[in-house]
């Protein structure tokens, strides 16, 4: 995700596996990754996020679900753009309304088919490393890009 943003010079303010707890929800959550996008100006060289004061993330990322977060727990909190990795495929979900609604292209990155370019890179990961893999991710974006 990070190398999407820079390739595609999108300002940002990643907040890592940040715990959000808010008055809209008895527990925290705590995504893999989240980012600030429209928002980061407001939350750039901020340390914590107090959701009683601050926006929720613009894209929350949960990744390999073990214990599932439920999707209305992220609606509470207002985070726009859901994406979860699990059972080997990318969903995107957008919150509209009240509820999510799973779509196929990102608003983040219109023009990108990002499920087929994370199954790319993933597939690329387990063939012959992570390491060699990311080179390579950043080298097809590029590719993307040019055309």
């Amino acid at each position: 995700m990070k190398i999407l943003l820079d390739k595609l010079e999108i300002d940002c303010e990643c907040f890592g596996s940040t715990t959000f707890k808010g008055k809209s929800i008895k527990s925290g959550i705590e995504p893999d990754r989240c980012f600030y996008i429209e928002n980061h100006a407001q939350m750039g060289g901020k340390r914590r996020v107090n959701l009683n004061f601050d926006p929720p993330p613009d894209l929350a990322i949960e990744v390999d679900v073990t214990s599932k977060t439920q999707l209305n727990v992220y609606g509470n909190l207002g985070v726009p753009e859901l994406w979860r990795y699990e059972k080997n495929q990318l969903q995107i979900y957008l919150l509209q309304g009240e509820e999510y609604k799973e779509v196929f292209t990102s608003p983040t990155f219109p023009g990108l088919v990002i499920q087929d370019l994370v199954a790319e890179v993933l597939t690329q990961s387990r063939d012959i490393v992570r390491i060699p893999a990311l080179p390579s991710f950043r080298k097809r974006i590029r590719e993307i890009l040019r055309s």
